[in-house]
């Protein structure tokens, strides 16, 4: 059985007040040309479908065109849980009449988790959609004392287990931050944390009784401790931490049990991330950005040392696609160094702010600026006087 996985769609998504929208209209149309050439038999989409769980019209619209096409045109079953992301009553909307459609959506976790069959020449093939739960929610419904991820979670495995058939394939999709040790899995800058205070991780040992584990809320695509366990990853760079990430789908197969093989087919998007550094009239001259797509979306590192005249328009004229300014000699070594020395009281406010002025930019304060600051500092002098 051909599985194509996918998910972290955030559909809707504004970053820097840039919207994303077009952008995934654009890598939408390439995975449809993705389904014609692989010709999965299932499709797999692995939460935080919307980016917000009030999404705008827009971004219904584009879901609703997306999942019209794939069950008119393309007839392939469609199985959806929703994320820490998404209105998980919203997203469910209609699921029991899109059933027939062979379109299952099970975005709020239930007493009974919902099991979807399908067969092809080795036998049955059970997928378990396991939508995300906040450990309160889990607790309300199956009336138990979890307090953590873990410990909900392995309530909603140990249910499924209850019916699972060992013998058959087992297929569990699910959308969850599930590790193997803390240092074993990439985070990206775009990801919500799952938790305030508490434990927001899922011990790896609770999922690996299953032939193959869809995973979504990560990211980056990657593996967990086994290669049936993996994140496909998002669908498009949400933030400059992923700047040197692929992006794409995962091609999964199952044949007999015990045999699987997975293969990362990537998609690329009509507007890259990228981070332009140097100092600003390096970044503004044709020798430099004609080496660039300046069409990308882009973070300017800045390396200048002085005061510079709206740096944002004068590399916006360049770059219209500019999305952040970055100084990087302000943000240097800031932590920790702004604190006033012990013997401060001793000192001048000429020589603190000179301390300061240093620990800051990395560099003395010029004659010319001394001469100012002084004249400053003795008019206030004088004014306290």
């Amino acid at each position: 059985m051909k599985i194509l996985q996918t998910g972290d769609w955030h559909i809707g998504k504004i970053i820097n007040e840039y919207s994303m929208l077009e952008d995934q209209k654009y890598v939408l149309n390439k995975f449809f040309n993705m389904l014609e050439k692989e010709k999965p038999d299932v499709i797999i989409i692995t939460g935080d479908v919307y980016d917000r769980s009030i999404p705008p019209k827009e971004a219904v619209e584009l879901l609703d065109q997306t999942l019209t096409r794939l069950i008119e045109e393309y007839n392939i079953p469609t199985l959806i849980i929703s994320g820490n992301h998404d209105g998980q009553e919203r997203l469910s909307f209609g699921n029991k009449l899109l059933q027939h459609k062979k379109l299952y959506i099970e975005g709020v976790i239930s007493r009974e988790v919902k099991k979807v069959t399908l067969e092809d020449a080795y036998g049955k093939v059970h997928f378990y959609l396991l939508p995300y739960a906040h450990p309160a929610l889990v607790r309300n419904v199956y009336k138990v004392d979890v307090f953590n991820h873990h410990d909900a979670f392995k309530v909603l495995v140990d249910k499924i287990k209850e019916d699972m058939n060992e013998d058959d394939r087992n297929v569990l999709i699910t959308h969850n931050y599930i590790i193997s040790n803390s240092e074993d899995v990439l985070l990206s800058d775009s990801e919500r944390s799952l938790s305030v205070g508490g434990t927001e991780y899922v011990d790896v040992s609770l999922v690996q009784d299953f032939d193959y584990v869809a995973l979504g809320h990560l990211h980056k695509p990657q593996k967990v401790k086994h290669d049936y366990i993996r994140y496909s990853g998002s669908l498009l760079k949400y933030s400059f931490s992923e700047v040197n990430r692929l992006k794409g789908v995962l091609l999964v197969e199952l044949k007999d049990k015990g045999t699987f093989k997975h293969q990362f087919l990537p998609l690329k998007p009509e507007k890259e991330m990228m981070v332009i550094e140097g100092n600003l009239n390096t970044l503004i001259t044709p020798e430099y950005y004609q080496k660039v797509n300046r069409d990308n979306y882009v973070l300017a590192k800045l390396s200048d040392t002085t005061d510079l005249y709206d740096p944002l328009s004068r590399l916006r004229a360049i770059y219209p696609n500019l999305m952040q300014i970055q100084r990087n000699n302000l943000i240097t070594n800031i932590v920790s160094k702004t604190k006033a020395s012990k013997d401060f009281k001793k000192k001048s406010k000429l020589i603190l702010f000179e301390e300061f002025y240093y620990h800051i930019m990395g560099q003395n304060l010029m004659e010319n600026s001394k001469t100012i600051l002084k004249s400053v500092i003795d008019e206030v002098n004088r004014e306290e006087e």
